[in-house]
């Protein structure tokens, strides 16, 4: 792996940053200290600092975030009118190559994972996995028994889209907990629409065998660990 990419990988600087702390003297390698950051190295063996700080190797990153209302889930907004959840991570982590794995609405909470192994993520979401998601959600009626047993036998959406089937369980009548296993556009949003309901909240709770961290407020996030990381790989 070049040191330039072994540093960017990081979050730290741009490629063009690391050429110029390079040539500063400020990157050493096992003690050395390398003027050109386009060589290559072995990153589980060698040890790089930055200004005399370790820089920890990752091959890729998986960050747990409990998404907030109000943030679009991407790595930029064109119009740049909107933040992204980008927006709630540090300055350097968007030079890291992170994106959000799947995409929660605009005013959906909860649990989202950002990553930049892009293989993992195509796996979690292709449809053919069928990969659990799960949502708390409050309703603006009572959710009758013909709605739920409609939500469980799949929905048919508008311009021929049909949903898989749904689990839902009621705590309350206008809230409890749906499980879907796709993510189609405004997904839940259009299912309780098309048994002439109205999501007023909803916050997902789970993605495969990632649990929600209840210990991350709104907006704050963490790395995952070892065990979380090697759940998501399956």
């Amino acid at each position: 792996m070049r040191l330039d990419k072994f540093i960017t990988s990081a979050g730290l600087m741009s490629r063009t940053e690391c050429a110029r702390a390079a040539k500063a003297g400020r990157i050493t390698v096992d003690g050395e200290v390398f003027p050109r950051a386009d060589v290559h190295i072995e990153p589980e063996k060698c040890k790089v600092r930055l200004d005399g700080v370790v820089v920890e190797y990752r091959e890729f990153s998986y960050i747990m975030l409990n998404k907030p209302q109000g943030y679009i889930s991407a790595t930029d907004d064109p119009r740049a009118a909107e933040s992204t959840v980008l927006d709630l991570l540090p300055e350097r982590y968007k030079k890291a190559g992170l994106f959000p794995c799947g995409r929660l609405d605009k005013d959906t909470m909860g649990l989202l994972l950002l990553t930049d192994d892009g293989a993992l993520a195509h796996r979690l979401l292709s449809p053919k996995y069928h990969v659990d998601k799960v949502y708390l959600y409050k309703c603006a009626d009572a959710l009758t028994d013909t709605a739920v047993a409609a939500l469980e036998s799949g929905i048919d959406l508008a311009a021929g889209e049909h949903t898989l089937p749904a689990t839902v369980t009621r705590d309350t009548p206008l809230s409890g907990t749906i499980t879907i296993h796709e993510g189609k556009y405004h997904q839940i949003k259009r299912m309780f629409g098309a048994v002439g309901n109205r999501i007023t909240m909803l916050e997902r709770v789970s993605f495969g065998a990632i649990t929600l961290d209840r210990k991350l407020k709104r907006g704050e996030w963490r790395y995952l660990d070892a065990g979380e990381e090697a759940a998501l790989r399956g």
